[in-house]
């Protein structure tokens, strides 16, 4: 096949294929600027419902680790929707493309009903997580709404999904950018103007995630994308399709869900010991998420890269993308987790209050805690790449399931060893080592040691090259 027709390929005069690392970066930079944008919008809702009062912040941090769980898992079909394109685009079948886009609408629309159920329990569901009964009812009045409105979010990683696996990642900035205007702006009226409280940041986030829905669609149905992909012709669902998407996007949000849900506890064991080890926690695990956004995005750029190398029907590149993809990822990650190991000590302080007679002690805490957190960096980074990666042969189900069975087999169980001692246990009997903050981010960092290394293990197998992502769904 001509190199030239391979996603980011080039040739040299030797007639040798090379990955086009520039290109590679341009289609990847819009993507890290996105993530980038994600992390801002978080701190901005942060930012406004602080100004509410410090029992809302409480709400919040209470209730986001089951409210990202039940997104990840009811929407992640979503994310499965760039696998499609980017393959069908490869391959030329543009109109392929955009069924599958359509298809993947359907699929997320499905989820309403999961996420409308999830709303309307949402007191009895928090009554059995244990939310304290000062922060309940604020935590029921942000779930509710933000709940019932969660399969906008899922709308919009389908039609982002379409975007980047066409390459046309511009397009996603441009409306993770709107939408984080549109938020900031809707946060100020309805929490303060209309004077809605803590509910009013859940109707922000509604509605400029409908914003970010409804401009999407319009660079779906107007212009040269719908000339070329005959987006307005191909609406009508396709229900072997549909079944496909959600058989390859479902263990991507269990996965991903899996994660959040594992670390959510790691940090209530902590909280548990005490608040000097928890604000540790929290410090580090901000300085860190930096670390996250150019590996992200890298690996976004490689469900793109590696499904249109697939699709042009030259798997010998997609590995070689692939790889490339993945120690990019580690690298980058590794890197900068690096630079803040080694910038700890001026910036750790910046964070607390000089006044706080607990600042001293959790700085102190904090350092020790950044050598494991950027240890596992680089694992990070394989895990990201390779997951990404194998995303876009279709290869989802044993990475779910591997990733499933270490987080709650050994991560978890390994973090309530080392954090408490014999008496803060919540499972009496088992051996307690009584590490605190340490042993939390020790077991984190072996979690994260063995699925990286997993999953780095089964692109360089290459067993995805017997997937097929399509199955029936092509015929």
């Amino acid at each position: 096949m001509n190199g030239q027709s391979l996603p980011v390929c080039r040739v040299d005069d030797a007639g040798l294929r090379h990955v086009d690392f520039p290109a590679l970066l341009r289609l990847a930079a819009p993507l890290m600027l996105t993530n980038a944008i994600q992390a801002l919008l978080n701190l901005t809702d942060t930012w406004f419902i602080g100004h509410i009062s410090s029992t809302a912040v409480a709400a919040i941090s209470a209730i986001y680790w089951l409210l990202s769980c039940l997104i990840l898992l009811f929407g992640g079909v979503g994310l499965a929707v760039q696998s499609f394109v980017s393959q069908a685009d490869g391959a030329g079948r543009r109109a392929r493309a955009s069924q599958s886009l359509w298809n993947g609408l359907w699929a997320s629309l499905a989820s309403v009903p999961a996420f409308l159920l999830a709303a309307a329990l949402g007191r009895p569901l928090l009554d059995w997580v244990g939310i304290a009964p000062d922060v309940r009812e604020l935590a029921v009045a942000f779930w509710e709404p933000r709940m019932g409105g969660a399969f906008l979010g899922a709308l919009s990683w389908a039609m982002m999904s379409f975007f980047n696996g066409i390459g046309a990642t511009r397009i996603t900035f441009a409306v993770a950018l709107v939408t984080m205007l549109v938020n900031v702006v809707a946060n100020q009226v309805f929490i303060f103007e209309f004077g809605w409280g803590i509910a009013g940041s859940a109707w922000a986030t509604n509605l400029a995630q409908t914003v970010g829905v409804g401009l999407g669609l319009w660079f779906l149905l107007r212009g040269p994308i719908a000339a070329r992909y005959r987006t307005r012709c191909t609406i009508r669902p396709r229900l072997a399709m549909v079944r496909r998407q959600l058989a390859v996007g479902f263990p991507v949000g269990a996965m991903y869900a899996a994660d959040v849900l594992g670390l959510a506890l790691m940090q209530l064991m902590i909280a548990q010991v005490g608040n000097v080890g928890a604000a540790a926690t929290q410090i580090v695990i901000m300085l860190t998420s930096i670390a996250y956004m150019p590996g992200l995005g890298l690996a976004s750029a490689g469900t793109t890269v590696v499904g249109q190398a697939i699709g042009a029907g030259d798997r010998d590149w997609a590995a070689h993308l692939g790889t490339v993809v993945v120690r990019s990822c580690a690298g980058f990650m590794f890197l900068i987790a690096t630079a803040i190991l080694l910038a700890g000590p001026w910036l750790l302080p910046t964070f607390l209050d000089a006044a706080d007679p607990n600042a001293a002690a959790t700085v102190e805490v904090a350092l020790l805690l950044l050598w494991p957190a950027a240890a596992y960096q680089l694992f990070d980074g394989l895990y990201f790449g390779s997951s990404f990666c194998l995303r876009a042969t279709g290869d989802t189900a044993v990475p779910a399931a591997t990733a499933l069975v270490l987080s709650w087999g050994l991560n978890v169980p390994l973090a309530h060893t080392l954090v408490f001692d014999t008496e803060q246990a919540w499972i009496a009997g088992l051996p307690q080592f009584g590490l605190g903050a340490l042993g939390g981010w020790l077991a984190l960092m072996i979690y994260v040691v063995l699925l990286g290394g997993f999953m780095y293990r089964r692109w360089r197998s290459e067993r995805w090259r017997e997937v097929d992502l399509w199955g029936r769904a092509a015929d």
